[in-house]
């Protein structure tokens, strides 16, 4: 399959990679191409610029927002959440038309300084944001609750754990269930939340999340949601 992961960012590298090392297609979108590979300093969180990642990734495609949403059958979007929209409408709406878009991004507002606070919140989330601004993609909110190295190598947390989709179209969360399961998830660590709404609380767990990532100093845990007992 042809993805279009767009961002080039920790998240848009991890995943890209583990879709590539699956046998797809893939695609970074980023707004200037050649801006990007430029760069030479280490990004914001200290990771090696992306033009030092790529060389290691030659089978990787780099293009503009738009060429890489035109070439991708499913549109992954790990843009920073303040700047998601924006990457979106650069990408284009008829680029996005009838296509899976899995958004992974948070909407964490560092206006005010660590740690951040969401925008939105509790009455409205960036997933539904994105569904409305595209009603003709298909958004499925997913593997936003975790450190992106877990989301494509679920067993670097011991144990049982859980990622959860939202969603308001049942074949595009299918689908997105069937991803997650070849990066490594168990069915049964899936929970579908509902329609695209309920990203709120998905979204909502994030500040106890930088919470426990400042506890523990590192990003391998995760959340576990235990059902009742059989019987119960």
């Amino acid at each position: 399959m042809r993805y279009a992961v767009l961002g080039t960012g920790i998240v848009g590298r991890t995943i890209a990679g583990r879709l590539a090392s699956l046998g797809h297609d893939v695609v970074v979108g980023t707004r200037d191409p050649a801006t990007t590979l430029a760069r030479t300093e280490p990004d914001g969180m200290g990771n090696p610029p992306f033009a030092r990642w790529h060389a290691d990734h030659g089978q990787v495609g780099l293009e503009t927002f738009a060429a890489a949403a035109a070439f991708g059958e499913t549109v992954v979007n790990t843009t920073a959440g303040g700047q998601s929209l924006d990457a979106l409408q650069a990408a284009g709406a008829a680029n996005l038309s009838g296509k899976v878009l899995i958004d992974v991004a948070n909407p964490l507002d560092f206006s005010t300084g660590m740690p951040p606070t969401l925008d939105p919140v509790n009455t409205d989330s960036l997933g539904e944001r994105i569904q409305r601004a595209f009603p003709e993609a298909k958004v499925v909110k997913t593997l936003n609750t975790m450190n992106c190295f877990v989301m494509v190598e679920p067993a670097r947390v011991a144990g049982e754990h859980t990622v959860f989709v939202s969603g308001d179209d049942a074949g595009a969360k299918e689908a997105v269930t069937a991803l997650l399961g070849s990066f490594g998830w168990p069915r049964a660590s899936v929970i579908d939340l509902g329609d695209i709404s309920t990203a709120r609380g998905a979204e909502m767990l994030l500040p106890i999340w930088l919470r426990l990532y400042g506890r523990f100093g590192h990003g391998d845990f995760n959340f576990h949601v235990q059902g009742p007992r059989s019987g119960d």
